[in-house]
């Protein structure tokens, strides 16, 4: 039965929201940004994972207002010139495959590469004087988080995998990362549009949400403003790990 109202009214889906939003805000500003990957599963939970995505994005485009404001001078120009492009080519990958692979498979894949990379790291940690990663990592990390955000807003995992090992200051890496994704969120209200996943029912749902916004995005900025960044690292590494085993364990099936 369809209900009257022009948004979702299952209790369940905001029981699972609330939090979501929250974590996704406090995650957008960079402090602890794999937790990011977790909200879209979340919501997965209770409606349709494209519904799940189409919902997020007006939310994480104002959380990106709210952080990109507080950010903005912080940010690597350079970096950021050099990432969003490649960002783009993977919004457009995923809009063509958009319906062809399934969202498990696409789980699957971002999960095992986010915790190979931690292997990686953790045991060959870089060293304080080695070089930064080339430019090719560069490219395949941004347009693998282009394509992923696209899937599922999970482009935070492959995106810190070119940005840590750079080891920027927090509140660099924080901000460069911030307007990235500004970006590429703004570019994927196109193809969202053109899909037809924002439909009235959905944005209904993100303006009654959208309340929580700026409140994680606030929370998030504060800490990383006064976070050492040995611990601000850590968390980073913790919240890629939390959102890897979840990725994984989503496309190994349930």
């Amino acid at each position: 039965m369809t209900s009257a109202w022009p948004f979702i009214t299952d209790p369940f889906f905001y029981a699972l929201a609330v939090p979501a939003v929250l974590i996704t805000g406090l995650a957008k500003s960079g402090f602890a940004s794999g937790f990011g990957a977790l909200a879209t599963p979340m919501l997965a939970l209770a409606v349709p994972a494209p519904q799940a995505a189409a919902v997020m994005l007006p939310l994480l485009i104002a959380m990106d207002a709210t952080g990109v404001q507080q950010m903005w001078r912080h940010r690597d120009r350079a970096l950021v010139r050099r990432l969003v492009p490649w960002g783009v080519v993977g919004i457009v990958i995923g809009t063509l495959l958009f319906g062809v692979l399934s969202d498990r498979a696409v789980a699957g894949v971002l999960g095992a590469l986010t915790l190979l990379f931690l292997a990686q790291r953790l045991l060959f940690p870089i060293r304080r004087e080695g070089r930064p990663p080339p430019a090719w990592v560069a490219r395949l990390c941004s347009t693998t988080s282009g394509f992923t955000s696209f899937v599922a807003h999970a482009g935070g995992p492959p995106l810190m995998a070119y940005v840590l090992p750079l080891k920027l200051a927090p509140v660099v890496a924080s901000a460069t990362m911030a307007v990235y994704f500004s970006a590429i969120n703004l570019v994927k209200l196109v193809p969202y549009a053109a899909l037809g996943l924002m439909d009235l029912r959905n944005l209904a749902t993100s303006l009654l949400l959208l309340p929580l916004a700026p409140l994680g995005v606030w929370l998030g900025v504060w800490l990383v403003k006064r976070t050492d960044p040995t611990w601000f690292y850590r968390l980073a590494y913790v919240g890629m790990a939390v959102a890897g085993v979840k990725l994984l364990w989503d496309g190994l099936g349930r």
